[in-house]
């Protein structure tokens, strides 16, 4: 009876809500199987049966997947990224009777820097994307006619046999 009251409780909209969110949030199916206070292959068992749940775990995946090929496309071309930096500022001020004055603060300036392109996400790019030019085994099919191979085959029993160095030397009488 437990089994069947949390399996229901998860078909609900709210249930349904919950898990989607989890899997939007980057959680794993273990860490979304705990969440649910389940065991990992129970809730796996739930996800295969039920078109509801697995619709959920899609539906929360779609977008961080999106982002993170996103990502792994701008990392592998480089791009241009804005970054804040500090900047200490002297202003030596000259005053009337007591010399020089120094004031020193912090400013924010924001810098454009360009991100080089990472080979590693070019190469995994490039083998995920078209796996016909880039994969790392590629596989050929040799076809090759095959003739009757019975004459060298004599030849190099004829061969052995004359040049088996542990044959009794002939002698002739």
């Amino acid at each position: 009876m437990g089994y069947k009251a949390k399996y229901t409780e998860w078909l609900t909209p709210d249930g349904l809500l919950r898990i989607e969110g989890w899997a939007r949030d980057g959680l794993s199916l273990a860490q979304i199987a705990h969440n649910c206070g389940v065991a990992d292959s129970t809730f796996r068992r739930w996800k295969d049966e039920n078109e509801a749940i697995s619709a959920a775990i899609k539906r929360g995946n779609a977008p961080v997947d999106l982002e993170v090929e996103n990502a792994m496309l701008k990392s592998a071309l480089g791009h241009k990224e804005t970054v804040r930096k500090a900047i200490k500022v002297k202003v030596e001020k000259q005053m009337v009777g007591k010399g020089k004055i120094v004031e020193e603060h912090v400013e924010y300036v924001d810098e454009e820097i360009y991100i080089p392109p990472q080979v590693v996400a070019q190469i995994f790019w490039l083998k995920n994307r078209r796996p016909d030019k880039w994969k790392d085994k590629i596989e050929q099919t040799v076809v090759t006619e095959v003739e009757d191979l019975t004459p060298l085959a004599e030849m190099l029993n004829d061969t052995k046999e004359t040049n088996d160095p542990m044959a009794e030397p002939v002698t002739e009488t």
